[in-house]
């Protein structure tokens, strides 16, 4: 282990063995090593946005074993927003000084892509100030199988319509055999990695994610950043990695043992030391719980996301989340845990520092 502890101080970029043996270092000295990345970087910075998440559907075609937001035909608990009310809740956000709305939903068949396009449209009409951060590569394949598209019909109508930035949800984890156990017919690893490289090759930026704690283990993780890893080398698009902690309520997985905070911290620092390519590493305080996402600051992640204001996906499975945070509380409670607030903007450009 010590050979690994010196690349790590020495910046030199470890392989997957190395990575999957980092799980061995006690809690701290992960902890010791991923900071010292993280304030070389930022210093005491903790970055965050003022933003709305919307999901304007939750009817899906797909059934993801770990989803507790997708209603199938048969569930009475379908909904669908009309375009009038997204505007509805855009303009509420702007009001309260939202710079980002969030878009992501579910895989409906009946909304159809001109739904989509026309929506992003009328938001960056009425609301030219606002970033749209839009479709997640699943919604892209599946927009691309369902209308006979190619990956580059679908980003480029994307663009033309006003999506600013793509989020990095569907990643789940890359490794097929899990993936076909726990969201068989979805988005494939390569895929989702094919169509955030084309959303680069355009000069644009996009998030990745990992959904962890499930059925995976720890060396799938390992393998899911070294992927990441490779394509950022590649297109250098990525902004930020989010390690997302898998909700365990509402869903089909029925995982008995669930992570502790120890591994989620672990996940958390490892990630950071891993990914010596992407520039920030972001706490989603919507899984990980606010808690935990303001101890994950001393463990190398740099972004708490933002006050989100209201989101459905996740809180469906158990998260706290279906109604945002204050922007007073969110700026509070990042000073009382020694740490710079910093609101930035989608991009990562520094708008003021609390």
């Amino acid at each position: 282990m010590e050979s690994i502890i010196r690349k790590v101080k020495n910046n030199e970029r470890l392989g997957y063995e190395e990575g999957v043996r980092l799980y061995d270092l006690d809690l701290f000295t992960l902890g010791e090593l991923a900071n010292e990345i993280r304030e070389k970087r930022w210093g005491k910075k903790s970055f965050f946005n003022i933003n709305r998440h919307i999901n304007p559907t939750n009817v899906c075609k797909d059934v993801c074993k770990f989803c507790a937001f997708s209603a199938g035909r048969k569930n009475p608990n379908q909904y669908t927003m009309s375009h009038e009310e997204i505007l509805k809740i855009v303009e509420e956000a702007r009001a309260r000084d939202v710079k980002e709305v969030h878009i992501v939903s579910a895989h409906n068949p009946e909304t159809g892509l001109a739904w989509y396009m026309d929506i992003f449209a009328k938001i960056k009409k009425q609301f030219p100030e606002i970033h749209i951060k839009a479709l997640t590569a699943a919604e892209v394949n599946f927009l691309a199988e369902e209308y006979n598209l190619s990956y580059d019909e679908v980003i480029d109508l994307m663009i033309e319509n006003g999506v600013d930035s793509m989020p990095g949800g569907g990643a789940e984890i890359f490794d097929e055999k899990v993936r076909d156990y726990i969201c068989k017919g979805k988005v494939s690893s390569e895929q989702w990695l094919k169509i955030h490289r084309l959303w680069h090759k355009r000069g644009r930026q996009s998030n990745a994610t990992m959904l962890f704690g499930h059925v995976e283990e720890k060396h799938h993780r390992i393998d899911h950043m070294i992927r990441l890893r490779t394509l950022q080398d590649e297109t250098g698009g990525f902004n930020s990695f989010i390690p997302l902690v898998y909700q365990r309520e509402n869903n089909y997985l029925k995982v008995k043992n669930f992570l502790s905070s120890q591994e989620i911290l672990k996940t958390m620092a490892i990630s950071r030391i891993m990914l010596d390519n992407f520039p920030h590493i972001k706490a989603y305080w919507v899984t990980s719980t606010v808690n935990l996402a303001l101890v994950s600051q001393a463990w190398g992640a740099d972004d708490l996301d933002g006050t989100i204001e209201r989101e459905s996906i996740n809180s469906a499975a158990g998260a706290k989340s279906a109604h945002g945070m204050p922007l007073s509380e969110f700026v509070a409670l990042i000073k009382n845990s020694g740490y710079i607030p910093v609101e930035r903007d989608s991009l990562y450009h520094e708008l003021k520092v609390w």
